[in-house]
């Protein structure tokens, strides 16, 4: 904890989530990367943090869920977390949404990190790659239509001299990926036919997403296609 932070007594939290923290530990140490470079301060609790309860209350364990809130709070408060950076669109969505409902006292303010990387941007922090290649971009339905961010990864691949070009159905309409909901692990053969006509309207050859699970998903029924994940691009 820098002096500031000692000061006014709050940190940044970087927070990957389960899946990019135990499947996908490339894009943890991705995003700590880019948070350096842009010259945030952020710390990182490993272990100590446990799982947001979105899928928890995504299966309708309304109390269980609230537990796992309740005990994020606590440790989140023993550390003097002030705000909370994640690059997983489903922690996102239950930080932002769901734990002012869970836990009463709730004051730790949520972003996710597109919205983190975008703003650096505008204000020329962040070192920009000019890559010249044509992309489709993924909604995911956690980042997209439960929290109303579509505008930010575009920006960011733009700046970053990608040209996005859209997908048949994009944004509001976007196709799922297949994985969310539980149906990945409830419903295989049918999550993958779903992945593979999502990945039918990627006319560029790359698809590039936000989300670690729409990036497995993906990556996994790709077939000729290329499939990356935002932080892959900025690297």
């Amino acid at each position: 904890m820098n002096l500031l932070n000692k000061i006014f007594g709050g940190n940044i939290l970087y927070y990957p989530g389960c899946l990019t923290k135990f499947v996908a530990v490339d894009l943890q140490d991705n995003y700590m990367k880019i948070l350096t470079k842009i010259g945030i301060d952020f710390i990182v609790l490993k272990d100590l943090e446990v799982c947001c309860g979105s899928p928890v209350l995504n299966a309708g364990y309304e109390k269980e869920a609230k537990e796992l809130a309740q005990k994020n709070f606590k440790i989140f408060k023993e550390h003097s977390v002030k705000k909370i950076i994640t690059s997983c669109p489903a922690c996102y969505k239950t930080f932002s949404k769901e734990y002012p409902l869970l836990v009463k006292e709730w004051d730790i303010e949520a972003e996710h990190i597109t919205q983190t990387i975008f703003k650096a941007m505008k204000k020329d922090k962040y070192p920009l790659k000019k890559l010249d290649i044509k992309i489709n971009y993924h909604d995911p339905c956690h980042l997209g239509r439960a929290c109303n961010i579509y505008d930010e990864p575009r920006d960011i691949l733009e700046k970053s001299g990608c040209k996005v070009v859209e997908m048949a159905d994009t944004k509001e309409r976007s196709l799922c990926c297949g994985g969310g909901g539980g149906l990945r692990s409830n419903n295989e053969s049918l999550a993958k036919r779903i992945a593979k006509l999502r990945l039918r309207q990627c006319k560029t050859g790359t698809l590039v997403t936000t989300c670690p699970l729409c990036y497995l998903q993906l990556k996994e029924n790709a077939e000729n296609k290329k499939v990356l994940e935002l932080s892959e691009v900025l690297l």
